[in-house]
């Protein structure tokens, strides 16, 4: 049995919230560029569950993923996560990224996606091939995905290309 329709799922789905987020809230989409270089908030997350389209035996589902990004008050990121890969290599992404306010039900409660871009390096020897581009065992990587806030903690789903998805936690500070 395939998993692969769960993964269209998802992506449909994040797609249909980035859709009507024009029609059921009127926060602007800007880029808001350039970006302020100030520190609104730090988040310091985990991974939580991870699951993989079509798994195969050799995957590693526990990514002991720990991760630190820095925000500015105009939605701009950047961070870093340290983890096991699928084949349970040690694995750095350091990256850029904006995360896009999709609803704010409350002060404390609020939905929103967010794009990360960066590097990615880690795939070595038989798993180099695992990832496009790899050729030097680091590669370009871009990461979408659906989170809410409430209060001081977030979540995200991650989608990591058609591979699989990660659930993330954390706090911020």
């Amino acid at each position: 049995m395939t998993h692969r329709p769960f993964g269209k799922l998802l992506i449909i789905t994040s797609w249909a919230l980035l859709a009507g987020q024009a029609h059921a809230n009127p926060l602007p989409l800007s880029l808001d560029w350039p970006p302020k270089l100030a520190l609104d908030h730090v988040l310091v997350q985990t991974s939580l569950y991870t699951r993989h389209f079509d798994p195969d035996p050799e995957h590693n589902n526990h990514q002991e993923l720990i991760g630190l990004e820095f925000h500015t008050p105009n939605d701009w990121l950047a961070g870093g996560a340290h983890f096991q890969n699928s084949f349970a290599q040690e694995t750095f992404y350091l990256y850029l990224g904006r995360q896009f306010p999709l609803w704010h039900f409350d002060h404390d409660f609020s939905i929103r996606a967010k794009l990360t871009a960066g590097l990615l390096h880690g795939y070595r020897g038989e798993y180099r091939d695992k990832i496009p581009f790899n050729h030097l065992e680091t590669a370009p990587a871009a990461l979408p995905s659906i989170g809410m806030r409430w209060g001081h903690v977030e979540s995200d789903l991650i989608l990591f290309g058609a591979a699989g998805m990660m659930i993330t936690a954390g706090l911020r500070f």
